[in-house]
C-alpha cells in the first residue's frame, strides 16, 4: 500500500475544508484514494439522508449515462447484492461484489446485465455515513480480468466513509439549507411521466424548467429513484415506511422536492420548490440532531414548558435540559427563541423526525 491510512484521511479532510462543489470533490477524493487503492472507474451518489434516494452523481470512466435508470431501478428496489442501504446499516461500511456474490459476479444483476457489458469485473461499494447519516454511496470499479479488490482496500475505504460523507454533506448544502434563507415558492409544479421502460414520455412546461437545472441526462437520478421508488412501494418491494420523494438542490440554487406515484403502466412524478417544513429532516439532520433532540425541539417550537415536555416523552426534567444544551451546542444558539428562529423558516413548525414530507 503506497499511502498509510492515516495520510489518505488526513487528505481527504484537507480537501472536504476547502468546500469544493461534488464534482471537484468526487474528483480530488478519487485521485487521492487512487493512490492506496487502483480502480478503473468511480461514481459518487448523492443521497438524500431522510430518503436514502439518490439525488446527483459523478462518474468517471463509469457506465454509460443511458443505463443510470435501470441502475436505479436495481438499487432502489433492493434486486442485487451490495445495496448502499444495507451497507450503512452494517459495521464496515464497504464490501465488494466477488465476496457478496461468492466469486461469481453473474449473480448480480447490475454486473450481468450493465457491468460486464461495459467491461468491468469487481467492484468496491461504500456507504457515506456521518453520524448515522448517509449522505452518499461510493463504488470502485475494476476492468474485468483485474484483480478483485482485496480485504485491506475494502477495509482501508471503509475507514473513510465518514470523512468522505462529511465532503459530500458539505458539498450538497453548501451552506444554502442553514443560512435561513427560504427557497423560492412561487414557481408552479411540474409533471414528468415515465414509461415502464424508464423514459420520460411526457413533461409539461414546468417540468421541463426543472428537468434542465437537475444533474444527469437522460433521466436524472433522482427521478428515476423516485419513479422506481414508487413502483416498488405499489409491488409491496419497499421497506415499511419507505416514501417516494427525495429533496434536491437545482443548478439555481432552488431547493426541490420531488414526489412519485404511479399512473397505471406509467408513473408520474412531480417537481414543485420545497417548502419550509418539507427540508426540516434535511435540516435536523445536517446539524447533527438526534431522534429525541428532535422530538424535543419540535416540541419547544410549539410552546411546551420544560415540565410538558418532560411529562409528554416521560423522561424527568432534567433529561430536557440536557438534551436542550446538545440542540443550542449543535445549532449555535442560546435560547430557544434563537433555537424556534434558526430551525423554522417563516414560523413555520415542521415534524423533524419525519421522513415522509407533508
Amino acid at each position: 500500500m503506497a499511502v498509510a491510512p492515516e495520510r489518505l484521511r488526513g487528505d481527504i479532510v484537507r480537501l472536504l475544508h476547502r468546500g469544493p462543489g461534488l464534482r471537484d470533490f468526487t474528483h480530488e477524493a478519487a485521485r487521492a484514494i487512487a493512490r492506496a487503492v487502483p480502480f478503473d472507474g468511480v461514481c459518487l451518489l448523492a443521497l438524500d439522508p431522510a430518503t436514502l434516494l439518490p439525488t446527483s452523481e459523478v462518474v468517471e470512466n463509469g457506465l454509460p449515462p443511458e443505463v443510470g435508470a435501470r441502475l436505479a431501478e436495481l438499487e432502489t428496489r433492493g434486486l442485487d447484492f451490495n445495496h448502499f442501504t444495507v451497507l450503512a446499516r452494517s459495521e464496515r461500511r464497504a464490501a465488494t461484489l466477488v465476496d457478496a456474490t461468492e466469486g461469481h459476479l453473474d449473480r448480480s444483476r447490475r454486473h450481468h446485465e450493465l457491468r460486464d457489458p461495459a467491461g468491468f469485473g469487481d467492484e468496491l461499494r461504500a456507504a457515506l455515513v456521518e453520524d448515522d447519516a448517509t449522505w452518499g454511496g461510493l463504488t470502485l470499479l475494476r476492468a474485468a480480468g483485474s484483480p478483485a479488490f482485496t480485504p485491506e482496500e475494502v477495509a482501508l475505504v471503509a475507514a473513510l466513509s465518514q470523512p468522505l460523507a462529511e465532503g459530500v454533506r458539505r458539498a450538497v448544502l453548501d451552506g444554502t439549507l442553514l443560512s435561513g434563507a427560504c427557497p423560492g415558492q412561487d414557481a408552479a409544479a411540474g409533471l414528468v411521466l415515465l414509461g415502464p421502460d424508464h423514459v420520460i414520455t411526457h413533461t409539461d412546461d414546468v417540468a421541463e424548467q426543472w428537468l434542465a437545472e437537475l444533474p444527469g441526462e437522460p433521466v436524472p437520478p433522482a427521478v428515476a429513484a423516485v419513479a422506481s421508488r414508487a413502483r416498488a412501494i405499489v409491488e409491496d418491494r419497499a421497506s415499511d415506511g419507505a416514501v417516494a420523494s427525495v429533496r434536491v438542490r437545482s443548478g439555481s440554487g432552488t431547493w426541490l422536492l420531488l414526489r412519485g406515484s404511479v399512473l397505471g403502466e406509467q408513473t408520474a412524478v412531480v417537481i414543485e420548490p420545497a417548502r419550509p417544513h418539507e427540508l426540516a429532516p434535511l435540516i435536523a439532520i445536517a446539524y447533527g440532531l438526534t431522534e429525541r433532540e428532535r422530538e424535543v425541539t419540535q416540541l419547544v417550537a410549539q410552546g411546551l414548558t420544560t415540565n410538558a415536555i418532560s411529562e409528554q416523552l416521560h423522561v424527568s426534567p432534567w433529561t430536557v435540559q440536557d438534551h436542550l444544551k446538545a440542540v443550542f451546542e449543535k445549532t449555535g444558539v442560546s435560547t430557544r427563541g434563537e433555537l424556534v428562529a434558526r430551525l423554522f423558516f417563516e414560523h413555520y413548525a415542521p415534524r423533524l423526525g419525519s421522513a415522509t414530507p407533508l
